[in-house]
């Protein structure tokens, strides 16, 4: 590690676990001081821990715009300020086999957490980065947001509208010195399925999943898995200075894939 975030202050959203966790670790280990917002109490407190003074764990969701505004002001109060935003937390919402059978009773809720929060979280670190030099604001979305396709309609739509608020906000924050740019993971292994198809069963949503991996290796151009540590780099890119020129971008992490499809090779004459 090269201690490229040393004397910098980092918020993560949904940091307790998955690409969050990467990215709080990866931070940390660059020499920030990290605060660590998430739902999951006992995961965010232990992850805090073992990180070590650096990093402070507060509940919280961010469904609840005051708790997104709290992630921010406890970071300045507690680290003396906030260079880098990371709104990362984020839900899939309810799996049907159909779009035709979805009820769409969730559709308030993902658009709570994975638009609005992304909205209040870029709004209220910004109001501190306009009064101190600038920062980094990186929003999470997804190549479900770039890409169509079936399935969890309310997910896609929700990612989609993050990019395109991460490209206003950063022609309006630029002014300010303010980057705000966001990554689209795809093809990464977490548990966000898991977790939105809690009543499922187990067996059946693991040959789901595995059926929908194969799939997606067999498009992927490179096929290697990726992982949260490929999303870690590409934040750490975002967050420290070596991007002080690049805003307003949406950077897939994909291996390819929203490229396009593998074209087979002509076997040899």
């Amino acid at each position: 590690m090269s201690n490229e975030l040393e004397g910098k202050v980092a918020v993560v959203t949904g940091g307790a676990s998955g690409l969050g966790e990467g990215l709080a670790r990866r931070f940390a280990a660059e020499g920030a001081k990290v605060l660590i917002g998430d739902i999951d109490r006992d995961a965010g407190a232990a992850l805090a821990a073992d990180i070590g003074v650096t990093a402070h764990f507060v509940e919280a969701d961010v469904a609840d715009m005051e708790q997104v505004s709290g992630l921010v002001s406890t970071a300045v109060k507690r680290f003396g300020g906030l260079h880098v935003m990371v709104n990362n937390a984020g839900i899939s919402g309810a799996m049907h086999r159909r779009f035709l059978d979805d009820d769409l009773a969730d559709f308030d809720r993902v658009m709570r957490t994975n638009v609005r929060a992304v909205m209040a979280g870029t709004r209220d670190a910004a109001r501190h980065m306009r009064d101190h030099g600038g920062g980094s604001i990186i929003n999470l979305t997804s190549i479900g947001g770039i890409q169509a396709g079936g399935g969890v309609m309310t997910y896609r739509a929700s990612k989609a509208a993050v990019i395109q608020f991460t490209k206003s906000a950063a022609i309006e924050l630029a002014h300010y010195e303010i980057r705000v740019n966001a990554i689209a993971p795809g093809n990464i292994r977490t548990a966000i399925v898991r977790k939105s198809a809690s009543g499922e069963d187990l067996k059946k949503l693991e040959e789901f999943e595995n059926k929908i991996r194969e799939q997606m290796r067999n498009d992927r151009p490179l096929k290697r898995e990726g992982t949260m540590e490929d999303v870690a780099e590409a934040a750490l890119y975002f967050a420290t200075d070596r991007s002080r020129y690049v805003t307003g971008t949406v950077l897939p992490v994909d291996g390819g894939t929203v490229a396009g499809k593998v074209i087979p090779r002509a076997p040899r004459p």
